[in-house]
């Protein structure tokens, strides 16, 4: 605006109406200036222009699931599904990685995949995104196993510490996510034997539960090298390990899903499949 000249209306006596009319002008947010003059005019401000709404996002349908009929829970280790199920147990351990935790989260709510995660609840991962992955725990589209607090081989403990292990994690789970994840538990490493079995027993945590397959992503390795192994074990039946620990598997995840469906393969949680 040119100042000195609207010096010269107000000096002149404009009256108040023109000088609010000139310094309402001044704040016409983005649009240019108008040019003024010694006799400005009044001038019909244009309509806000009505936003356009934002369209909401349509949610990815959760995939058709073939019908699964419960098989009572085997007794001891349990290593793959029945027989003839049209499909596999994805289940993920640690959760080392927070961007790995909220990445598997994400994919799970935009693709349906039905997760089983084994948890070490002193990885903050499990906390920093519990309220992330809660709607899923809370559906069952997510299944939680304890996989001990800290991840120590079980067979180098005494009794009382491997229920220590099992129970303070159990403690962390009900607490965090309101579930009781007996009677599974994976044994760190799966280094397990018949007095583990027996003290993890003990304290309702009957059922070891190990895998036949694995993605190999305990480590830092590729996207590549994961969807290799998937090509390998993402077979009918099989219980397959992964893990939440390093950013190759963040990449990996749309091709794992993609390989699921090229195959017909459906996923599962442990509760889909086992009654108890």
């Amino acid at each position: 605006m040119d100042h000195s000249t609207t010096r010269r209306t107000i000096l002149a006596g404009a009256t108040g109406t023109l000088a609010a009319a000139v310094l309402a002008a001044c704040s016409g947010g983005d649009r240019p200036a108008r040019p003024t003059s010694a006799t400005p005019t009044r001038s019909t401000a244009a309509p806000t222009p009505t936003p356009t709404p934002t369209p909401t996002p349509t949610p990815t349908p959760t995939p058709t699931r073939p019908a699964l009929t419960r098989v009572p829970l085997p007794g001891g280790t349990i290593t793959g599904l029945p027989e003839g199920t049209p499909g596999i147990a994805w289940t993920v351990d640690d959760g080392a990685s927070p961007e790995v935790v909220e990445a598997y989260a994400r994919f799970a709510a935009e693709t349906g995949t039905r997760l089983t995660f084994f948890v070490n609840g002193d990885r903050p991962s499990w906390t920093e995104h519990a309220d992330l992955l809660r709607p899923l725990v809370d559906s069952g589209q997510v299944q939680l196993g304890n996989h001990t607090w800290s991840h120590p081989a079980l067979t180098k403990l005494g009794d009382q510490a491997i229920q220590d292990e099992l129970m303070r994690n159990h403690a962390f789970l009900e607490r965090t996510f309101g579930v009781d994840a007996r009677p599974y538990f994976r044994p760190p490493f799966g280094y397990h034997d018949a007095r583990v079995d027996r003290a993890a027993a003990a304290v309702g945590y009957s059922t070891p539960l190990l895998w036949y397959g694995t993605l190999a992503d305990s480590g830092d390795i590729t996207a590549e090298q994961i969807v290799g192994f998937a090509e390998q074990w993402f077979q009918p039946a099989h219980i397959v390990i992964g893990h939440a620990n390093f950013p190759g598997t963040i990449g990996a995840l749309p091709r794992l899903h993609e390989l699921l469906e090229e195959r017909g393969l459906a996923t599962w949680t442990l509760d889909d499949v086992f009654a108890h």
